[in-house]
């Protein structure tokens, strides 16, 4: 009976709270800077490192040039997809708005619009 009635009653949790503005901007830049940094790695790795890599071959190919060629492209793909990914979920994070915050908030006054002589 006791496991009936904890799958019939849901627990509530606290709504997430809302980052502010100085908060996303600082997730944002340690974000970018963090996926540079792989860009940077992946980048200046694959050439640093291509004249121990020519005596392998994957498909007939050196793999310095698979890397060059392929590897770079699929790993700067993978950065995007992460990126889009993660700030969109930052996004949200920063627009969500607590219950009472929004209750009490007064409705914003429309703007007047100026006067346009001819």
């Amino acid at each position: 009976m006791d496991n009936q009635q904890k799958l019939e009653k849901p627990e509530h949790s606290a709504p997430p709270l809302a980052l502010t503005r100085a908060q996303h901007w600082q997730a944002t830049r340690r974000l970018t800077l963090q996926l540079l940094l792989v860009w940077l790695v992946t980048g200046f790795g694959a050439a640093f490192f291509a004249r121990e890599l020519t005596n392998l071959n994957l498909f007939g190919w050196p793999l310095s040039f698979y890397l060059a060629a392929q590897g770079s492209s699929l790993v700067y793909l993978a950065i995007l997809a992460y990126y889009a990914w993660r700030m969109r979920r930052l996004d949200k994070a920063s627009r969500i708005v607590p219950a009472a915050s929004a209750a009490s908030a007064a409705p914003a006054a429309p703007m007047a619009r100026p006067e346009s002589r001819p």
